[in-house]
């Protein structure tokens, strides 16, 4: 049997499309000492056969699934079999994905995750925010409440698989238990929104003791200027990153260079936007970014420290 654990990943902040929703199912007994018998019983005779019915698929299946086809093209730059090795996550682990954003690595970890693990997806306390409009706010704010609906649409898990929060509403019994926080290209909307030094201390009080964080996070070089450097055009200095995290109780076990991309000078005028996906300069030397393909980053694994 696989040992149940947990694991968070973080994602940009505060996206526009990234909705959630916490779903619970209840049972009323009925004669209740002779129901509860019977009830175990039962499932400790079923449990073996419906694991065999019904097993984990292997994240190679889960890349190649069909529903993936519009996305699978981002894999080359973004290694998810190999980033999600390096940073140890296994399949009967719990996931909290700090930020889904789009939900690109949603419907990477859910269909992965959900048959023998737990996801959870968790962002940013949203009253903190001002908004630009009342729809604004009430779309953000109804995050928690729409995100399982919308990231289980076209799989076959359903909005009950997944628990969405903010930051400021931790499920009781979540604390302590989280084996992995995976930082995905979102540390430099953290330090933009000036919240990364109180939401690195919540996702590590998740963690368990020998819990680690992954980060993945468009790079600068270590020589790059503060302008080039400090997160407003996306990139961030490796360094900088490390030391973020020496602060609020890690230790660094090991980088990586297998999201690296030396074609990526880090310096564009509109950021790191300006290459795809996003491609914030339209026709604009379009092929040329194309060709650059998506940005240098780092990957990095890190431990919670005593």
């Amino acid at each position: 049997m696989g040992r149940r654990a947990s694991l968070v990943i973080l994602t940009p902040l505060y996206s526009e499309d990234a909705q959630a929703h916490i779903g619970r199912q209840f049972m009323r007994p009925t004669h209740f000492f002779a129901a509860t018998f019977l009830a175990a019983a039962t499932c400790a005779m079923a449990a073996p056969a419906a694991a065999q019915d019904n097993p984990a698929p292997s994240l190679e299946t889960v890349l190649a699934a069909e529903v993936r086809t519009d996305e699978s093209s981002r894999d080359q730059y973004r290694r998810p079999a190999e980033t999600l090795a390096f940073f140890q996550v296994e399949s009967d682990m719990n996931v909290v994905e700090y930020g889904p954003g789009g939900g690109w690595y949603s419907r990477v970890l859910l269909p992965w995750i959900a048959p023998s693990g737990k996801y959870m997806a968790m962002r940013g306390d949203s009253s903190t925010l001002s908004f630009s409009s009342r729809a604004a706010q009430v779309r953000t704010m109804g995050w928690p409440e729409a995100f399982p609906a919308a990231i289980t649409e076209n799989l076959a898990q359903s909005a009950g698989d997944v628990t969405a929060f903010e930051s400021d509403e931790i499920p009781d019994g979540v604390a302590g238990t989280v084996d992995r926080v995976l930082v995905i290209r979102s540390l430099h909307s953290l330090l933009g929104s000036n919240v990364a030094d109180g939401e690195l201390r919540i996702i590590r009080s998740l963690l368990k003791d020998d819990g680690m964080v992954g980060v993945v996070q468009h790079r600068a070089p270590e020589t790059a200027s503060f302008e080039h450097g400090n997160g407003s055009r996306g990139y961030l200095r490796q360094s900088d990153v490390v030391r973020l995290f020496e602060l609020h109780g890690f230790e660094l076990v090991e980088a990586s260079e297998l999201n690296a991309n030396p074609d990526d000078t880090a310096n564009w005028e509109a950021g790191v936007w300006t290459l795809p996906p996003v491609l914030r300069l339209g026709e604009q030397d379009r092929d040329r970014y194309l060709g650059i393909g998506e940005s240098d980053r780092m990957t990095l694994l890190f431990r919670k420290r005593d």
